[in-house]
Formats: structure tokens, sequence, C-alpha cells
């Protein structure tokens, strides 16, 4: 009974009640920080519904990884946090041409940096599988062996940077308030945690249109040709237009099927991965 609850809801309770509650707290003039404070909250509550209702039980056994995978995480969000706080500075030394729709309900602001911030960032990140150099530095997110929500989290941090300008640079140049990038960067760690979750959810028709774990896991199969689709961070849109998109409900993965193929020893302590694009010889996209 449990177990079928958390397949069916997981998913929209992620998707909606977290970014619901970020979204109050900044309408009722809460600090920024407090949303920070809420992503170790989501973190838990994908962690308890990895044990109750797991896609593969043996990915929620560490293979070492646990404790790697925290860091990166704990640095990734932390230059997401100065990248916020950026924001004003950014404003004041090149000021953008005041596109931003201010005057918008801020729910509706919201869903238009998450819009926009889909389109830079799937860019990016077809465009980290098609050009050798980049591609080095994605590797590291695409060497994990097992699937889990703090995998979303595990970048190299200046693969991270990069995907971040593609995605928000447009944006604070158009006027972007920081709220509203406080809200975007919550929704990125939230939607990062759920395509890389092991939890078995069940959504439905909404695989055509978001791009959740049982569309995303496609994307991590360890052969190259196999793996390059299903590049979208929040939709499927994008991965539509390049043609990039595949599905098959029927599908299940198993462990052995993600990885990199042709990197078997790739790197598995965070220090070594931080080093490893500089002198990798990894597969060219």
């Amino acid at each position: 009974m449990i177990r079928s609850l958390v397949q069916t809801l997981y998913a929209p309770v992620m998707l909606i009640a977290w970014n619901a509650l970020a979204i109050f707290l900044i309408e009722r003039h809460f600090a920024i920080a407090t949303i920070a404070l809420l992503l170790p909250l989501v973190i838990a509550a994908s962690y308890a519904a990895e044990r109750i209702a797991p896609y593969e039980r043996r990915w929620n056994v560490s293979h070492g990884d646990r404790w790697r995978d925290a860091a990166h995480a704990l640095v990734n969000e932390s230059l997401g946090v100065a990248e916020l706080a950026a924001i004003p500075f950014v404003d004041a030394v090149v000021p953008g041409p005041g596109m931003w729709p201010h005057d918008w309900p801020l729910v509706a602001q919201w869903l238009l940096a998450v819009l926009a911030a889909d389109a830079g960032i799937t860019l990016a990140h077809w465009a980290s599988h098609r050009w050798r150099w980049l591609w080095r530095f994605h590797a590291v997110h695409h060497s994990v062996e097992r699937l889990y929500g703090l995998n979303g989290l595990m970048k190299h941090p200046l693969h991270q940077g990069l995907e971040t300008l593609a995605g928000v640079a447009p944006l604070v140049l158009a006027g972007m308030p920081r709220d509203i990038g406080a809200l975007l960067a919550f929704s990125i760690a939230v939607q990062l945690l759920l395509q890389h979750s092991n939890v078995d959810m069940r959504i439905g028709p909404l695989r055509h249109v978001l791009a959740l774990a049982p569309v995303h896991r496609f994307h991590h199969r360890n052969q190259p040709v196999l793996g390059d689709v299903n590049f979208g961070l929040f939709t499927t849109l994008w991965d539509r237009l390049l043609g990039t998109t595949t599905d098959d409900p029927a599908a299940r993965f198993a462990p052995g099927d993600f990885g990199i193929s042709d990197r078997p020893a790739y790197p598995r302590r965070y220090f070594a991965q931080l080093l490893e694009p500089f002198r990798s010889r990894s597969r060219s996209a």
C-alpha cells in the first residue's frame, strides 16, 4: 500500500509541493537563504522514497561512492549559492535591457525562468556529448554505475558552471531578480534529484512531457550512441526538436547498464574526478 502510494505520488509531490513551498516562502518575504535550507529536506525525502519503493534495490547500496557524491553535491550547491549572490553585481556592472516582466505574478516569472533555463541547459548538455573538450568534463557525471537521487548533483564544477552560464546568463542579462534566481536554482536541484531517482515512479503520460527518471535513465546507458538521447533538464521539448528523444515504457535497466563502456576504470574518488578531465583520453562524443 505504502509502496504503491510512493510510486504514484512521489513525482507530483516533489515537483509541485516543494516548488510551491519555495514560492510561498518568497512571496511571504522570507530570506532567500530559507530556500537553501529546504534542499536537505528534499534530499532526505528522496532518500526515504528510494528505500520504500526502489526501482533497483541494489542501487540503494553504496558502492563506496556515497561520500564522494555528497562532496560533489555540497561543492556544486555552494557554488550555486555564490552564483546567486553575484546576480545583483552582474546587474550593476552589465545592466540588461530591462526585458524582465517584473509585473507578472511570481509563479509566472518562475515558470518563465524554468522554461528558458531548460532550453539553454539542454542545449549545453547536448553539446557536451558532441564536443570532446566538453565531454571530458561531463564524463564525471556519466561515470556513475548506479542511479539514485544524489547522482543528479554529481557534476564537475566547471561543467556545472558552463551549463549554468548557458541556461541562466541570458535571464540575468534580461534583468531576472535574485528571488527568481533562487527559485530557479532550487527547482533545478529538485529536478536533478527526480531525474536520477531510484524510485520506481509511475508517471503515465507525463513521460512524454517531463524529463523525469523513467525517461532520463535511457540517457545514462553505457554505450555512446545509445546514451546520446534524452538530454532535457525539465522537459522533453528540446529533445523532440533535436530529434534525440527515445522511450520505451517496457524497458528495464539493471546493474551493468550504466557508466562509460570504454572507461571501466574511470576514477572514483572526488579529487581524482576533478583532475581527470585535464588528462583524460575518454571517448569523444
